[in-house]
């Protein structure tokens, strides 16, 4: 998936905007480790709406122009806290739904294992070049995010915003922004309530600089 800072950085308005990436919080027990994707639309657990509460107060001094999100109830819920105290309406965009897992769907990680014989953690460079049977491919995926991605950097020019959503769309869009492949941001921890923030300067020749990544504010 190069369809990064080459061929995203000329479609850009010219200014700044930095996008505060949210992952959703820890979601329900019984889908821990579980591959759930756009398939499955399960709330959070006890410790997800804590982390939901946690990025509303990490984020309560930081002005904030708008919230954009998934359409899925466990990013429905961690956005709650913040949309809440801002008074911001998330603008619900359903492309930022999380990964369509095909015929891993509802499998735990030794799961995949046993019934495809392939090892679940290497899901990103399989979505990128074999595919998950039935799934979303890297460029399926590349070609539903980008159109969304673009449109919150040309509706915001000169702000911040916030998009809630899951970790393999937040991987999608750094793959995206930084023009390398999907597989690659294997090397990124993206987890459960953590921010990741990412400055768009597009006169820069590194349009796109990483300020934050994979951090969990503090539970009360």
């Amino acid at each position: 998936m190069q369809h990064g800072s080459t061929d995203l950085k000329p479609h850009l308005p010219n200014h700044p905007t930095q996008l505060y990436l949210i992952r959703h919080g820890e979601v329900e027990e019984r889908y821990h480790k579980v591959f759930g994707g756009s398939r499955i639309d399960m709330g959070l657990s006890d410790l997800g709406r804590r982390q939901a509460r946690a990025v509303a107060a990490w984020l309560a001094d930081t002005s904030l122009d708008g919230i954009y999100a998934s359409p899925l109830l466990r990013v429905q819920e961690t956005l709650a806290p913040l949309a809440q105290a801002s008074g911001l309406k998330p603008v619900i965009i359903p492309s930022l739904r999380e990964v369509d897992f095909g015929d891993w769907t509802g499998y735990r990680w030794e799961g995949v294992k046993e019934h495809f014989g392939v090892s679940a953690f290497d899901w990103l460079e399989i979505i990128e070049e074999a595919g998950i049977p039935n799934g979303e491919s890297g460029h399926e995926l590349a070609h539903r995010v980008r159109p969304a991605l673009e449109k919150i950097l040309h509706d915001n020019p000169h702000r911040r915003v916030a998009v809630f959503c899951h970790g393999g769309i937040i991987r999608v869009i750094l793959a995206l922004l930084l023009g390398q492949p999907l597989k690659h941001m294997a090397h990124f921890n993206i987890e459960y309530g953590s921010i990741s923030v990412v400055e768009i300067q597009p006169e820069k020749k590194h349009a796109f600089e990483i300020e934050l990544l994979n951090y969990c504010p503090p539970l009360a």
